[in-house]
């Protein structure tokens, strides 16, 4: 009795689902998942970050390209996969800061189409799928609630997931819908950037942060198996930044 009354809070034998699975947080968090037991399937629109990234996963685990731009990919992958337990969705490409003066609007609009539109499209073909007691978590950032200058495209993205993750929550009930909101963190995200802005950042958030380090994708991974296992928390975004928003 007392092993079943603790399974509902395992990723062992879960099916995981993870879209943007292929690098960074997304495959940080497939990793760890795989390490509570699941099957991690990972999702990425480029087949040779999918076939790299299987290399450093369990063996049975899954990889599949998937446009996430096309609404018929997203439906087609779906509605082919069935049933599974977790979906999260980390997916979206490099974000080009700038001050609103020198924005070119047509390029900013593209950044909602993977960050924003990718998981809203994704959570509606996936959720009649999830098997009870599963979940859905998503990715915003600290940009909403501390941003600076030429931050107002990635600003805007994030509040827009937060506010999505709080309306998902009590129209998807009971399936659990959260996030994880991550401050700065060291992975291939910030490669837009020259080099030498790059290492700016880093250096000024090892400077300012209370932790005094730039968070590492495990540190974000471990959030969302905490998301995945938890039982009890629908319509949150957790915040995993080093201190960020107190400094």
């Amino acid at each position: 009795m007392k092993n079943q009354a603790k399974a509902p809070y395992s990723l062992n034998g879960k099916k995981v689902v993870l879209l943007g699975g292929s690098s960074g947080i997304g495959l940080a968090t497939a990793k760890a998942a795989a390490e509570e037991g699941a099957q991690v399937v990972i999702i990425s629109g480029n087949q040779q970050r999918i076939d790299n990234a299987l290399t450093e996963l369990p063996e049975g685990s899954q990889g599949y390209a998937v446009n996430l731009t096309s609404e018929n990919s997203i439906k087609n992958f779906f509605d082919t996969l069935g049933g599974f337990d977790h979906l999260v969705y980390t997916a979206g490409e490099n974000l080009t800061l700038n001050l609103i003066a020198q924005t070119d609007i047509e390029q900013a609009r593209t950044f909602f189409n993977v960050r924003y539109w990718g998981a809203f499209t994704a959570v509606k073909y996936a959720s009649p799928y999830i098997q009870p007691g599963g979940s859905i978590c998503l990715i915003s950032g600290t940009a909403d609630a501390r941003p600076g200058a030429g931050w107002s495209i990635a600003s805007s993205i994030c509040g827009a997931m937060e506010g999505l993750v709080r309306a998902l929550a009590v129209e998807l009930a009971p399936i659990r819908v959260n996030s994880v909101v991550p401050g700065v963190i060291q992975t291939a995200l910030w490669d837009s950037m020259p080099e030498t802005d790059r290492e700016g950042l880093f250096k000024a958030m090892e400077d300012t942060l209370l932790l005094k380090r730039v968070g590492q994708a495990e540190d974000v991974a471990l959030a969302y198996v905490y998301l995945m296992k938890q039982q009890f928390g629908t319509g949150q975004n957790i915040t995993v930044d080093g201190g960020t928003v107190l400094v």
